[in-house]
């Protein structure tokens, strides 16, 4: 059974950092494209950053300069390193696991981790 695990949430003011961290387990986590994803009340579930299974990454508008997601293959986790946070970065923050091999698709979330910049 496949599970993620996030960790890291929290609360921090604005310009502040956090790390978020996801576990994995149940799964070839090295064969999977892993990323990073966020709702905030009232809003739809959002993309942070992907890294996939060879190292790439891709981030949103939003968080380019400021987020950076990493893997390490041999602790099964992926992190998703956060500075100069602002307000509007609040949110259940969700780690993703995503494999696709012809018409097959594994794709796995974790439970959330809640991220609250303020004051």
């Amino acid at each position: 059974q496949v599970q993620l695990v996030e960790s890291g949430g929290g609360l921090v003011q604005p310009g502040g950092s956090l790390r978020l961290s996801c576990i994995a387990s149940g799964m070839i986590f090295s064969d999977y494209n892993m990323g990073w994803y966020r709702q905030a009340p009232g809003n739809q579930r959002e993309l942070v950053a992907t890294i996939t299974s060879d190292g790439t990454t891709n981030y949103a508008d939003s968080v380019k300069g400021r987020f950076t997601v990493s893997r390490d293959n041999a602790k099964i986790t992926v992190y998703l390193q956060m500075n100069s946070l602002k307000p509007e970065d609040t949110a259940v923050y969700y780690c993703n696991a995503l494999k696709v091999v012809f018409r097959t698709t594994w794709n796995y979330w974790g439970q959330g981790t809640q991220v609250t910049v303020s004051s």
